[in-house]
């Protein structure tokens, strides 16, 4: 359909008679958003986002899953046993613009019982299995946009059962003109016989970006170079420096000053060639001459050129667009990977190997990035990062998404970084010591009501301080505050010496913690997350301390950053005169020592 045709069709619709107004509204809505170009698909609901039209997620720790470190610094890990989907729409909240790189390898859609989608698997004879796939894949790219960081990176495992579509839905989804590379990856070294046609080495990596735009955008990180020297660099002068290569010493342009005359070690006096200029004037030559970074030959009658040390010019190498096996690994190293930590047992298919993880990190360019893996499967993305930490002194931090289908998320993904950073023994008896500076923590996705009852506000946010400690990277939580005893129905405390934060449940306290507050002598601002029946977090109450604290009000927050990217909700706004009312009048004032015992537990 031209446009033409689009804006007739549009002034048909306006004339239907018998059309109501929203009618009428909804199918001029529906023509805008048709596409003129690009990936078109029937699009299938899928359970799960029907579900978020009536309930909200939460996270909720699994506390004796955690794994701490004895290092006070070591970096927190995340394991989210959950939907995707539901885990992401968390991470909506506290990770929006704060990722710095996602790997994700998702199903391949290869109709061989890989790609589940509402319960059941999706087979090749479905008619409708590219429409799922990238129902499915959509939904989650759309939000996982959203949480790059402006110089973020997005890598995605896929082979040619549906990269085709991929790339044009990633175009959509990011822009195409963030795309920066389709990797291939030599999955396999050597041939299979047996294919029917020909025999399949290599999947595809599409990788793109948040931003292209310099000093804002994403810079790609350099490998390391091999104990091999790269082609055009030698020694032949034993130079302490190193391999170097030589270029010519003469331009085509310049002054008279830059015709001087050289005189090369056998004695034989050189001007620049005929029609050229030296490229650099007398005394530079003659200090380059003093610094030994003039070459004349072997026989030092040649025409001088410079001297261009390997280990003066970049630090890395720019990686190639093809990772063969030899520095990416294969699948058959990763699934031995694999066995060695589980003691010979094989316990996920087509797990990728720690190699290539190593290497997509490296390439992301940051010893600090936030990491994201939302189809996590047997947890080498966490692996290859405690790996690469240890390696190379980094504090990345990853966090990792999958469902417990089959028990995977705890017998595989938890239980492999388990033994990682616990240390193993392998098939053949050799002890693998753990990867001990690190911490891991379990959490699963819990869910409360849409309806914005005071009491489903109330248990949003009693149910959110998991989200709260995983937002602010702060898990060590205190009993008391200035001397008061924290209560979990009243309000908790965490401080871990570097951050501050108060989380408030019931706004009778506020008074009592503005008066603690105005007495402490606080470094940097403490982050206080407090229960509100609207946007505001309370700022008159806090007005004496202000200069203390950097206020939140709570759900408001979370309702705004879940509005975003859930898809349109059934709820039904309860009225305050349905439940407990929440106003501004402090009716339960306490007596100043906050004795709400009966009200929750100890922090």
């Amino acid at each position: 359909m031209n446009n033409n045709d689009r804006i007739n069709l549009i002034h048909r619709i306006s004339e239907i008679e018998g059309l109501s107004d929203k009618e009428r509204s909804a199918l001029l809505g529906l023509l805008r958003e048709s596409k003129t170009y690009g990936l078109v698909w029937e699009d299938k609901p899928e359970a799960v986002e029907e579900r978020l039209r009536d309930e909200l997620p939460v996270l909720t720790e699994v506390k004796e899953r955690a794994l701490i470190s004895k290092d006070k610094d070591a970096p927190n890990h995340i394991l989210i046993e959950g939907d995707n989907l539901e885990a992401l729409t968390t991470l909506a909240y506290t990770h929006a613009g704060r990722i710095d790189v996602i790997y994700i390898d998702p199903p391949y859609n290869t109709g061989n019982k890989d790609f589940v989608y509402n319960d059941s698997f999706v087979d090749k004879e479905d008619s409708y299995r590219h429409s799922k796939w990238l129902s499915f894949m959509s939904r989650r790219l759309k939000i996982a946009k959203q949480l790059l960081s402006d110089k973020g990176v997005i890598f995605i495992s896929i082979d040619d059962n549906e990269q085709a579509q991929l790339k044009l839905l990633c175009d959509e989804v990011f822009g195409e003109g963030n795309f920066i590379e389709n990797i291939i990856w030599q999955k396999k070294f050597s041939r299979s016989n047996d294919a029917t046609y020909f025999s399949s080495m290599h999947d595809h990596i599409l990788c793109y970006v948040k931003s292209t735009e310099k000093n804002i955008g994403w810079e790609i990180g350099l490998l390391n170079r091999t104990e091999d020297i790269p082609k055009g660099y030698s020694n032949p002068d034993n130079d302490y420096r190193g391999p170097w290569t030589s270029v010519i010493l003469s331009a085509k342009s310049g002054s008279d000053s830059l015709l001087y005359k050289i005189i090369t070690p056998s004695g034989r006096e050189c001007y620049p060639p005929s029609g050229r200029y030296w490229s650099c004037s007398k005394e530079t030559f003659d200090k380059w001459r003093k610094e030994n970074r003039i070459w004349f030959g072997k026989d030092g009658n040649g025409t001088p050129r410079r001297k261009t040390f390997l280990s003066e010019v970049q630090d890395g190498l720019r990686p190639n667009s093809i990772l063969f096996q030899s520095e990416a690994g294969n699948n058959q190293e990763a699934r031995q990977e694999l066995k060695n930590i589980f003691n010979g047992e094989g316990t996920f298919d087509n797990p990728k190997p720690i190699k290539l993880l190593k290497l997509i990190l490296t390439i992301s360019n940051s010893k600090k990035a936030t990491i994201l893996d939302f189809f996590a499967g047997s947890g080498t993305t966490l692996h290859a990062t405690m790996q690469l930490n240890a390696e190379d002194g980094g504090h990345r931090q990853c966090i990792l998404v999958t469902n417990n289908e089959n028990g995977i998320c705890e017998n595989v993904t938890y239980e492999r970084n388990k033994r990682v950073i616990q240390g193993y023994t392998t098939p053949k008896g050799e002890h693998v010591a753990g990867l001990t500076n690190n911490n891991l923590r379990y959490y699963r996705t819990g869910f409360v009501s849409r309806n914005r009852s005071v009491q489903n506000m109330r248990r949003l946010v009693n149910l959110s301080t998991d989200m709260l400690c995983i937002k602010e990277d702060l898990y060590t939580e205190q009993p008391t505050f200035c001397g008061e005893r924290a209560y979990k129905g009243i309000f908790r405390y965490f401080d871990d010496g570097q951050k501050q934060m108060l989380v408030i449940y019931r706004e009778e306290a506020i008074d009592r913690l503005v008066e603690l507050i105005y007495g402490m002598d606080v470094k940097g601002k403490i982050k206080i997350y407090v229960f509100s029946p609207s946007e505001d977090p309370w700022e008159d109450s806090f007005e004496d301390v202000s200069d203390k604290v950097e206020l939140c009000a709570l759900p408001a927050a979370i309702y705004n950053a879940y509005h975003r990217i859930l898809p349109k909700k059934k709820d039904v706004v309860v009225l305050p005169e349905a439940d407990a009312p929440v106003t501004n009048e402090k009716e339960n004032q306490t007596d100043g020592m906050l004795n709400f015992t009966d009200e929750g537990d100890e922090a």
